[in-house]
């Protein structure tokens, strides 16, 4: 397993989290309130629920607010009180893009509007967690910050997510150069971890929760795709040396794992690593989502930029986060 040491700010700090019942951002807010500060969420449960804060309940360190970003009435006041966001909240999984555009893209675009022009009031810093979705159909074997983006036709719904995503960002530089708010973006590559879901199609939690009970496995494609997964304690560590640089502001950051594994692969592992009985099966694109579905090849981050600014690079095991995954 990782054996880095986590960093902390040295001061208690008020801070502001936003999709903080989340799977990441759960996590996130644990890790907060574990260094002593004071964390305001705001979350519709939409995709996260609150059992996922249940440990902290009663923690008088922790302000739930259960609504949309967008809909809050105390928001401008809530961001002028916090010295830092964590901006997290939006549309999440494969399933959930495929099947509800709409609200993917009115989600990410107009809950990031929102919380930034709050923001900008009072010059409050904001994290803003992106994704590596943004590099859309590149082909390139290593994506860096500095690429060239590369986004399907709008004809195709599965590309509305990454241009959303991609919109985020560049709102937010907007705000940085127009207004001199204090931004970071940081791209999240594939995150896995305990308190992850299934439901949205998020790979991982679904082979784990097949192999569990000896169902099949279900591959989409040949299962020769590849990606890098990190888990979920690395992404926030990531996260939070980067709000506490200063020399962060104004960039972005790519946040993930290095170890390339092919999904066919990942089932693979999981079925060993868990021993399971379960076998794979192969399914096609079109029917685990619609005609014209396209899927990236390969997805693997250059993150020597985010080592070289904080000195951290994600090294947990895939085996070793297979069993904490699966508890």
């Amino acid at each position: 397993m990782s054996t880095f040491k986590p960093v902390s700010s040295h001061n208690p700090r008020r801070i502001l989290v936003t999709g903080g019942a989340g799977f990441v951002g759960s996590h996130l807010v644990g890790r907060l309130l574990g260094e002593g500060h004071e964390v305001t969420i705001i979350d519709d449960c939409s995709t996260g629920t609150a059992e996922n804060l249940t440990l902290h309940k009663g923690n008088s360190r922790m302000d739930l607010r259960v609504c949309r970003v967008s809909d809050c009435g105390e928001l401008v006041g809530i961001v002028r009180r916090v010295d830092f966001v964590f901006h997290l909240a939006a549309a999440v999984g494969v399933d959930l893009v495929v099947n509800s555009p709409i609200r993917t893209i009115q989600t990410n675009l107009r809950e990031t509007e929102v919380l930034l022009e709050a923001a900008s009031l009072s010059g409050t810093p904001v994290l803003l967690a992106s994704t590596s979705e943004v590099y859309g159909k590149s082909s390139k074997p290593l994506f860096a910050e500095t690429d060239d983006l590369l986004i399907g036709p709008p004809t195709l719904g599965r590309w509305s997510y990454a241009c959303s995503k991609l919109m985020d960002e560049f709102l937010a530089m907007a705000y940085f150069k127009e207004r001199n708010l204090p931004i970071i973006i940081a791209r999240l590559f594939n995150t896995v971890g305990p308190r992850q879901t299934g439901r949205y199609g998020m790979v991982l939690p679904r082979f784990i929760e097949s192999a569990k009970t000896n169902q099949p496995l279900r591959v989409f494609g040949d299962g020769s795709q590849s990606r890098c997964f990190c888990y979920v304690n690395d992404t926030v560590e990531s996260l939070v040396r980067l709000a506490w640089s200063d020399q962060a502001r104004g960039q972005v950051f790519n946040v993930g794992a290095t170890d390339e594994i092919q999904i066919i692969e990942l089932a693979r592992l999981v079925i060993e690593v868990l021993e399971s009985k379960s076998r794979i099966q192969l399914v096609p694109y079109a029917e685990a989502y619609s005609t014209g579905f396209e899927d990236m090849r390969r997805r693997k981050p250059d993150v020597n930029k985010l080592f070289e600014c904080v000195g951290f690079r994600p090294a947990t095991g895939l085996r070793d986060i297979i069993k904490l995954a699966a508890g």
